[in-house]
């Protein structure tokens, strides 16, 4: 159902109107008449006769007129019956105010499931619950209660009301730019993240859409709608719920899926999203991607009127990721010219006073510098704005002549200009005409930094949109007949844990390099397979009833002699009996030792918010010592494959060191990839787990594998 007839409401019913002052069914009503409200507002309590001059409806089924949205300002236990009544009448939708749902625990789950009910039921779209409301600023629909939220380009999706009050106080003292749409999202038990993106990936009058969130129930879906959006427009992202303690209280506020990982922060950046980590740089950073052009080589130019903000912006950005390239030999020519000579005219360039007479040189000098087809963007940084401050008001003049070039400048060069001042809270006329011209001016360095890295990210991803996946799986697509009937036969038989011979086989089918195993039942047939094999071989229980095989005391190494194998295969047995008495063992697996190298794993999981996810680090033993892992959402394109691979802390060891040869990347890459394959192939498959995967100079070899299947197996099509 499109939001359309909620976010753009032409009607709106206030269940729980009142007329004491104190209460939200009084200050919706007072809000709305104040504010103009372009529609109908309805007045809904069956104990009053009117409310601020309005007549009280009993019910909004005995409303005379057309409803699209209600707000709800009734306490929880009779939303139920308020959401029925809104079905008969035929409201599109609710906004739900109220708390003391499923973040109360199991008693307030039960409420929620009964509120789901009843809006399904009677086809009534919901906001919230335990929301601060809507508003569309345009329409002046404010469900909030908010005065003098600034007007403006940027929808905001927040599951924290007092994030939105930051940001609009933020926006209404530091920036010329305001909100198109404001939307609480609360408990989010009905409409999600991605149907609000898609309401706003389409709407003309919303240039940038900006979230706070704490947990998402859908995270797949909202990043395939964030793919499709992002190539239109930019997404900015706070999350919340990093730590183990916010991820409490984000439990506790919301009621939704909380918590931050690296596959979450990895996802939203695949799929375009800016990913902020300061709360401090949301507004900003959306700022600067709804005014700039995005950045589209990574190399940015420091313009400075002194030598301690050039070096410390030249180090924020180079954490950041950017290159500070040095100018071209005509550029520097051309500011040598114009600049006092103990000037310094690389990158970064200090003006070393020059400008202190003339603030217009900073105008001049961008303009030579943003000609420079080695710069992408610049970033002035000191006391521009200030000049007549600082030194003499005359230079007030010369400062807003130079803010008009500016200005005019980023448009000319398509390459973004972003300015850090000393004064920009003072709000001189100079910074003010930087502003009107769309170039953001923020007094904190840091935060400058931090937009201009997202204007090259932006840059960046759209850059290389082509290479991107979708976050769709096309299940059964390369799925093969001899691999599908071992899975259905361990489904036959009621199991959800591949035996390790079995998941090798599945992976052998799909031309992935394992270790050339066979199944013996009894001592004597180990004896025969490992003198075949010759060399070391081990020895691996082999039983449906234990999955971890060292614990059982079930797995021998480096067995040379016919006796050695002998005893190991009596020995892994007896063990396995004690373990686990009356346990189904089909054998014991014999394979040939692997030659030493690099340890590896990779694995699989389903992620609670994004679903199939995969992972790869350093494996053995050092998986979990280390934790030394990147995760990405499934599937991956080659492209996410060899970034992972990058990813980790220590890739230095793939490349070689100390002598020892490099790793094969090569392969690395391709078993990625396979296993993205596998698991689109198979959606039956829950887990994978491949470790340790031994790497050698060329080539390697999976030692051992696991494979469980998810309990319940009727799966379609995402």
């Amino acid at each position: 159902m499109s939001l359309d007839r909620i976010l753009n409401a032409e009607s709106v019913a206030v269940v729980g109107a009142s007329r004491t002052e104190t209460k939200r069914g009084y200050q919706a009503i007072k809000t709305l008449i104040d504010e103009k409200f372009e529609g109908r507002i309805y007045a809904v309590n069956p104990k009053e006769k009117n409310v601020l001059g309005l007549p009280c409806y009993p019910s909004v089924s005995d409303i005379d007129g057309p409803v699209d949205l209600a707000l709800i300002t009734t306490p929880a236990k009779t939303i139920t019956d308020v959401l029925k009544d809104c079905g008969r009448k035929g409201v599109a939708g609710a906004v739900i105010i109220a708390g003391g749902f499923r973040e109360l625990g199991e008693e307030g789950r039960k409420v929620e499931e009964n509120l789901i009910r009843s809006a399904r039921e009677f086809n009534v779209r919901l906001i919230g619950p335990n929301t601060s409301g809507m508003i569309n600023l345009e329409k002046n629909l404010n469900l909030v209660g908010l005065h003098d939220v600034p007007r403006g380009e940027i929808a905001l999706i927040s599951q924290s009301g007092n994030m939105a009050l930051s940001l609009f106080t933020e926006a209404r003292l530091k920036s010329h730019l305001g909100f198109s749409y404001y939307v609480g999202v609360g408990n989010e038990v009905d409409i999600r993240f991605h149907e609000y993106l898609e309401f706003f990936k389409n709407d003309p009058k919303t240039r940038a859409v900006v979230f706070y969130v704490e947990g998402m129930r859908d995270g797949r879906r909202f990043l395939q709608e964030a793919y499709r959006t992002t190539l239109r427009k930019p997404i900015i992202l706070l999350k919340g719920g990093r730590s183990s303690t916010g991820k409490l209280s984000a439990g506790s506020h919301t009621g939704a899926l909380a918590g931050i990982s690296e596959v979450s922060r990895t996802a939203f950046k695949r799929s375009g999203i800016i990913v902020v980590e300061r709360t401090d740089a949301l507004f900003p950073v959306a700022e600067s991607l709804c005014n700039l052009p995005p950045i589209k080589n990574n190399k940015i130019a420091i313009l400075a009127d002194g030598g301690g903000h050039a070096t410390l912006a030249a180090d924020i950005l180079t954490d950041l990721g950017l290159t500070i390239p040095e100018l071209g030999t005509n550029t520097q020519e051309k500011l040598r010219k114009i600049l006092p000579f103990t000037a310094s005219v690389r990158n970064p360039v200090d003006v070393a006073g020059g400008t202190d007479a003339d603030p217009t040189l900073f105008a001049e000098c961008s303009r030579i510098i943003l000609k420079d087809p080695n710069v992408g963007g610049l970033l002035m940084v000191g006391l521009f704005g200030g000049y007549a401050i600082r030194f003499a008001e005359s230079l007030s003049l010369k400062e807003e002549d130079a803010a008009h070039q500016l200005g005019k400048m980023v448009k000319k060069r398509n390459k973004p200009i972003v300015v850090h001042s000393l004064y920009s809270s003072v709000k001189p006329h100079a910074l003010e005409l930087l502003r009107y011209y769309r170039i953001p001016v923020y007094d904190s360095l840091d935060v400058a930094c931090i937009c201009i890295s997202a204007l090259n990210d932006r840059g960046s991803y759209l850059n290389e949109y082509h290479a991107k996946v979708n976050f769709v799986f096309d299940w059964r697509s390369r799925e093969k007949a001899s691999a599908k009937k071992i899975i259905d036969a361990a489904i036959r038989q009621n199991r959800r844990f591949l035996l390790e011979h079995e998941a090798k086989r599945i992976f052998q089918h799909h031309g992935a390099p394992v270790t050339n195993d066979q199944l013996a039942a009894t001592a004597d047939e180990a004896v025969e397979i490992a003198s075949k094999m010759g060399g070391g071989v081990s020895l691996k229980i082999v039983s449906p009833d234990i999955l971890h095989k060292s614990d059982a005391g079930g797995v021998r190494l480096y067995l040379n002699t016919s006796a050695e194998v002998r005893q190991g295969f009596a020995e892994i047995i007896r063990n396995a009996e004690k373990y686990k008495p009356g346990a189904d063992i089909r054998g014991v697996l014999v394979s040939p030792m692997a030659e030493p190298g690099l340890e590896v794993i990779i694995g699989t999981k389903i992620d609670d918010q994004f679903g199939p996810v995969i992972m790869f680090g350093l494996g053995g033993i050092m998986v979990e010592v280390l934790k030394d892992v990147a995760f990405r959402v499934l599937p991956i394109s080659p492209r996410s494959a060899g970034s992972m691979i990058e990813d980790i802390r220590s890739a230095p060891l793939l490349k070689g060191i100390r002598g020892k040869p490099p790793c094969d990347r090569k392969i690395i890459r391709k078993l990625l990839l396979l296993c993205s394959e596998i698991i689109e192939a198979y959606p039956e498959i829950a887990e994978m787990d491949l470790n340790p995967i031994i790497v050698y100079e060329q080539g390697a070899r999976i030692v051992d594998a696991r494979i469980i299947l998810k309990e319940e197996l009727n799966y379609g099509k995402t």
